[in-house]
């Protein structure tokens, strides 16, 4: 049967992915290429995709976290074009939890065998509400990050659960404060795009989300050696090459500090009552483009993750070089996406079975972090770590129900 002739555009393709699959580093342009292919280029960039990932990877396992979440507080000092998570104090369900509250959840996922609490809350609330002020007085806390150290520190003790927490930009002492009680910590980069910013975009108003700062973060967890994930949002308005642009901007961090364990790629979904509740949702192939590009700008030893619970299509991932679902709960709600449901475990397992993978539960920390001697955790986290951990660094004694 013959082949259809070569175009430019295949030619191309061809030859980064020739260059790619010999080891070479690629550029922005490169990258600008591949995220733009379509029909058999987007097939061919698929494959070496996976290829990448497979080669590093010949156990064929797919990670996933089992984790319980706690929404500390929905009060923020911002509020971006697409989100329901937060609130404004006076607003039907705004909401911050006390100890009680936070115990009572941790101690139902430690009876699931859940592993990680993903603490997840708005950006410094109090610089923006009296309320939360008031709120954090009564509590006995000073500020939002003083807080959530605490009750990370709580739930570790009382239950043994590892915390990773994702509460926006903290400063070098906040940093310092948070990551003593936390296996590792997540700050979203987004988009590293200004116009995002502009009026009528999605984070415009939104101090938190300044690209620059974002990435200073990032960098200053490296520099004290803190383990972070991080990732980019797709479908917010950015342009493809500002897909790119964003996951070279990871990259830079990475190859300078070595501690991006991760990077997301998550689809953006439209919800009620926000500006972009009419917005276009990107589509499956949309997903699969950026997940490809991402494995081969980042290259084969970077943890690449998507959300199981934000398309109904997620398996074709699979197809993408791909190696990891992120954090699946039995027991709370993605209350960043409440709409989206987390799929069974026993489904995750067997879709995943399906593309020739091994479904395997990991710690918040990645197995090459836990078995590296060049991430030293603080003590409490270490010996909860070697008791949870196997000496391959992935969970043990894994659960099968739910």
């Amino acid at each position: 049967m013959a082949h259809p002739p070569l175009t430019a555009s295949t030619t191309l393709i061809r030859y980064i992915l020739e260059r790619r699959l010999a080891g070479e580093t690629l550029t922005a342009s490169d990258g600008y290429a591949l995220i733009a292919a379509k029909g058999d280029d987007l097939t061919a960039v698929l494959s070496a995709a996976k290829r990448l990932n497979d080669d590093a990877r010949p156990n064929k396992r797919v990670t996933y976290s089992r984790k319980l979440f706690i929404p500390l507080t929905n009060l923020c000092r911002d509020r971006c074009g697409y989100c329901t998570f937060v609130h404004a104090p006076n607003e039907p369900g705004a909401h911050t939890m006390t100890p009680d509250e936070v115990l009572n959840v941790a101690r139902k996922g430690a009876a699931l065998g859940c592993k990680e609490a993903l603490f997840s809350l708005g950006d410094h609330p109090e610089w923006q509400y009296s309320q939360m002020k008031d709120t954090l007085k009564n509590l006995g806390y000073n500020s939002t990050p003083e807080y959530v150290a605490a009750m990370c520190k709580l739930v570790l003790e009382e239950t043994g659960i590892l915390p990773h927490t994702n509460c926006g930009l903290l400063d070098r002492d906040e940093l310092e404060s948070v990551s003593a009680y936390n296996v590792s910590m997540g700050l979203m980069l987004e988009n590293v795009s200004p116009r995002l910013q502009e009026r009528g975009g999605p984070h415009f108003g939104v101090v938190s989300k300044a690209p620059e700062l974002r990435i200073e973060m990032l960098s200053l967890a490296g520099q004290m050696g803190v383990a972070m994930t991080t990732g980019i949002l797709i479908g917010i308005g950015e342009r493809l090459d500002e897909r790119v642009d964003s996951l070279l901007a990871i990259r830079d961090v990475q190859e300078r500090y070595g501690n991006i364990q991760e990077i997301i790629i998550q689809n953006f979904r439209a919800k009620p009552d926000t500006r972009m509740r009419r917005a276009h949702e990107p589509a499956t192939e949309d997903m699969l483009q950026t997940l490809a590009t991402a494995r081969l700008l980042m290259g084969s030893e970077m943890n690449i993750q998507a959300p199981p619970n934000l398309n109904e299509d997620y398996a074709s991932y699979l197809q993408t070089g791909m190696n990891d679902w992120g954090g699946v709960s039995p027991l709370t709600a993605d209350f960043i996406n409440p709409e989206a449901s987390w799929p069974q475990l026993v489904t995750l397992r067997e879709n995943t079975a399906k593309a020739g993978y091994e479904l395997h539960e990991r710690l918040a920390l990645y197995p090459e972090y836990v078995t590296s001697d060049k991430w030293p955790l603080p003590e409490p986290i270490a010996l909860r770590v070697g008791e949870l951990a196997g000496p391959d660094g992935y969970v043990k004694g894994e659960l099968e129900q739910w």
